[in-house]
């Protein structure tokens, strides 16, 4: 069961996502990294509660193996991106599950996402990940960053010029990339398209050239990095540690629990089998534990704690 919590106090920024993308599936997705703080009370909790299996960072030679898992674990939903580099083992993953009758294709959520280098072609990376993960289609088709990177450059992921700055695209922008996302909608490969890594001020920048119709239901959100990212920094913080002491779990259960609380999905990434099954495992917050987290935002202030060196200013607050 969900987890129930407060209303949530709608900001400026939220007002501006309610607008974004209207999709035939599920409201459009924001992914990213919020700092520990959810910016959206969800409209589909069945979405939410069902396990979120990240694959960021997970290593070769694994992640078969932890794919295979969560789906006979119960975990219905995969986050991809053809720059984390094993979507061919994340397809043979999801092979061998669909062979033993752990899950069929219609049962599970895939995300994949474009990468930068792919911004003016947009069907080419979206067919080569469908290649490689061995899927007729993706449920959701991610806009990775809003950062056009040069095609075919010095790396065909991370370019650089020869001084070592990143090489950008100054011919082609993140609005762009967008029309061509939507046309996607037409086919059959991509159920609903979104964005990843925007900021309030990249979305006003985005939603007057886009030509999708406001979405009626608001935008659905998922914490990529719900711990924090590298080195799990959230794990560390002394609010976190008190409601985990109160309840007697990792830190971790309580992180995870607080976004799904507030209709937020979460990816949890693992290719460890004990810990796939424990991240799976949410509990009931009350109000003085979801009161605890939000100071997390309103006394530390918002933190970005995944932010590339790609010589773009994001223009996410913390960061100016």
């Amino acid at each position: 069961m969900v987890p129930t919590a407060p209303q949530v106090n709608l900001t400026r920024a939220v007002e501006i996502m309610r607008q974004f993308f209207r999709s035939k599936t599920p409201a459009i997705v924001l992914q990213g990294d919020f700092g520990g703080r959810s910016l959206l009370q969800g409209t589909q909790p069945q979405f939410v509660e069902k396990g979120w299996l990240g694959t960021w960072k997970s290593p070769k030679g694994e992640v078969k193996k932890a794919v295979s898992h969560a789906m006979a674990s119960g975990y219905k939903h995969i986050d991809c991106a053809y720059v984390y580099g094993n979507e061919d083992e994340v397809g043979e993953g999801l092979m061998e599950s669909f062979k033993s009758g752990d899950v069929k294709r219609e049962d599970i959520f895939g995300t994949t996402k474009l990468w930068c280098t792919y911004q003016s072609r947009v069907e080419e990376n979206l067919d080569m990940s469908l290649r490689s993960l061995g899927l007729e289609h993706v449920d959701l088709y991610l806009m990775h960053w809003p950062c056009p990177m040069k095609p075919k450059g010095s790396d065909p992921s991370f370019p650089k010029h020869p001084h070592g700055s990143r090489d950008l695209d100054k011919n082609w922008s993140h609005v762009q990339t967008c029309e061509q996302m939507e046309g996607l909608l037409k086919t059959r490969e991509v159920k609903a398209i979104g964005v990843a890594n925007y900021s309030v001020k990249f979305l006003r920048k985005l939603l007057p050239e886009a030509s999708v119709v406001p979405a009626e239901r608001g935008i659905h959100i998922t914490a990529s990095s719900p711990l924090g990212s590298s080195g799990s920094p959230l794990l560390k913080d002394e609010r976190v540690a008190e409601v985990a002491a109160k309840h007697g779990v990792p830190s971790s259960a309580i992180l995870f629990s607080y976004h799904v609380a507030r209709g937020i999905s979460v990816l949890a990434k693992s290719v460890t089998p004990s810990r796939i099954d424990q991240n799976g495992k949410l509990l009931k917050l009350d109000t003085s534990d979801m009161q605890t987290l939000e100071q997390i935002d309103t006394v530390k202030g918002s933190t970005r704690f995944v932010y590339p060196e790609f010589g773009v200013n994001f223009e996410f607050p913390d960061k100016q």
